[in-house]
């Protein structure tokens, strides 16, 4: 996806080396013959169906994770057979389905490569998508008859309730041939996907690189009286400008209160001296993600507080990258670490009660002695004891990290709980969330909780609207841990780049702000 215009130019008629972000067709092949090989003699066939073209037109199109990690075609409306080939031969042969050149359609979406365009630039035998049902129909008759099963990519296979397009066509095989069982082959991809090859750390690189020059001119931009969604714009138009295909998910620019929400992406609202803004933003390039986080102290410099706090998540991050530098590290243990680290901060700032505090959570189920283990508990609230939750967690609720790649959240080979290792991409990304309200809207009502708000109630006033997050993205090869996404993040530098901006941007120009306001006004 994406090959041709990531493709060098020849200059002057000279040879051009290949690009290290191209990934070639018989690294797909090799895609293709791991996925088989992790196929079990039972399974018959795999069908992996690429992302519908959307129905409204003028929606952007984005091609199925799984798909495109086996395909490389980056068109809608496409599918990859695999079926096992016959005679006892090892193996399977592969098609790939797709949509027919049709010049009065492609007036609207783009000229398609077509059946005969197939071959040379995937390798991949082609047949038009008109005949994939009958294909599929004829499949499933086998299968059942011959006591095979059908791996299907996870698209296909959601529940009755809700059934995708894909999902459809699937139970529709099954209605027809009663006898045939389908398994799921999204497993199995997903563990080829957790191990990135040269090719995709190379524009997982380039992804973080773009996306780090995004973060570096908005650190020029924030200051008192500008809107989220001015930085929001800058970002975006940064991405596209160094020739990313797209945000990787919705940009979040949350300030003040809204830097205590971890999804916040309604990018509304007029930053104000003294708060701090945190900016979670990630630029798909040649279809693989990247996600930085930077925290900012909207006036320029943080107060004697918020550097309290971004000191104690920065120190967690530190903590965790310590782990997982070390051969054979295991992300668990990292993430240990760095909660460890958060939660003695938080005791340090009269947050929490002490590193290992609890706090009532809620009522623990009370299972009776004759429940089945895999039933439904018996609870008994009012019998049961509270059940207890770290106190840290109140501020550090989410994860560490996860994986990055072909989607935002990528399977990896490491994380959450296995061993890093050479191909593994994922981020470390700690946070501290102080929410106005966290004592009367969390904090279930019980006489512990009572007298736990009544001793970190003025902590909590003190720190309240200050939320940090700090999110790198790294990759492991044969040479150790690589720091991918290297925007300032010690205080001293995130305050030094945005004087360093401010000075080569200067402030927004006061038309330009009346301009905004006046549409504000209008709205």
């Amino acid at each position: 996806q994406g090959a041709q215009r990531l493709a060098p130019r020849a200059v002057a008629g000279a040879p051009v080396p290949p690009s290290p972000l191209l990934v070639s067709a018989d690294e797909y092949a090799a895609r293709r013959r791991a996925l088989a090989e992790r196929m079990p003699d039972s399974v018959g066939a795999v069908v992996v169906f690429g992302a519908r073209e959307p129905e409204a037109d003028y929606l952007s199109f984005a091609q199925s994770p799984d798909f495109n990690y086996l395909t490389g075609f980056g068109e809608p409306d496409a599918a990859l057979v695999m079926v096992r080939r016959a005679g006892g031969a090892d193996g399977f042969d592969a098609v790939l389905f797709v949509q027919p050149r049709d010049p009065a359609r492609e007036v609207w979406t783009g000229r398609r490569m077509g059946v005969a365009g197939v071959p040379a630039a995937t390798g991949l035998a082609a047949r038009p998508a008109g005949a994939l049902r009958p294909v599929l129909d004829s499949l499933a008759a086998a299968l059942a008859a011959g006591g095979r099963m059908l791996a299907v990519s996870a698209a296909a296979s959601q529940g009755p309730e809700a059934l995708s397009p894909d999902g459809q066509v699937v139970a529709a095989l099954r209605r027809a041939a009663p006898g045939l069982r389908v398994v799921s082959a999204s497993g199995a991809v997903a563990r080829l996907r957790g191990t990135k090859s040269a090719a995709e750390l190379a524009r997982i690189r380039r992804a973080v690189d773009v996306t780090v020059r995004a973060q570096r001119a908005a650190m020029g931009l924030v200051a008192p009286g500008v809107n989220e969604f001015e930085v929001q714009a800058l970002i975006e138009y940064t991405f596209r400008r160094s020739g990313a295909d797209r945000p990787s998910f919705a940009t979040i620019v949350g300030s003040g209160p809204n830097s205590t929400t971890l999804h916040y992406n309604a990018d509304d609202r007029v930053m104000r001296a003294g708060e701090v803004v945190v900016m979670d933003v990630g630029a798909s390039y040649g279809g693989y993600a990247a996600d930085v986080t930077r925290t900012l102290p909207v006036s320029g410099r943080f107060t004697a507080d918020q550097r309290a706090v971004y000191q104690l998540v920065r120190d967690a991050q530190a903590a965790a990258e310590r782990v997982v530098a070390a051969p054979g590290a295991r992300y668990a243990a990292a993430s240990d670490s760095a909660r460890a680290t958060v939660a003695r901060g938080l005791a340090r700032l009269g947050l929490i009660e002490a590193p290992d505090a609890t706090y009532d959570c809620g009522p623990a189920p009370a299972v009776a002695p004759n429940a089945s283990p895999n039933g439904p508990p018996n609870a008994s609230p009012g019998a049961a004891p509270a059940r207890q939750c770290p106190q840290a967690g109140l501020y550090f609720m989410h994860g560490l990290g996860h994986g990055i790649g072909l989607e935002v959240h990528d399977p990896d080979q490491g994380v959450p709980g296995g061993v890093v290792g050479p191909g593994s991409a994922f981020t470390i990304e700690p946070g501290v969330y102080v929410r106005e309200r966290l004592l009367e809207d969390v904090l279930p009502d019980t006489p512990r909780n009572r007298r736990l708000a009544a001793r970190i109630g003025p902590a909590v006033r003190r720190y309240a609207n200050i939320g940090v997050r700090i999110e790198d993205d790294y990759a492991v090869t044969a040479a150790g841990l690589e720091w991918l996404s290297r925007a300032p993040r010690e205080a001293a530098e995130v305050e030094a780049a945005m004087r360093a901006g401010r000075l080569a941007a200067g402030r927004p120009a006061a038309r330009d702000r009346a301009l905004v306001e006046s549409y504000r006004a209008g709205w």
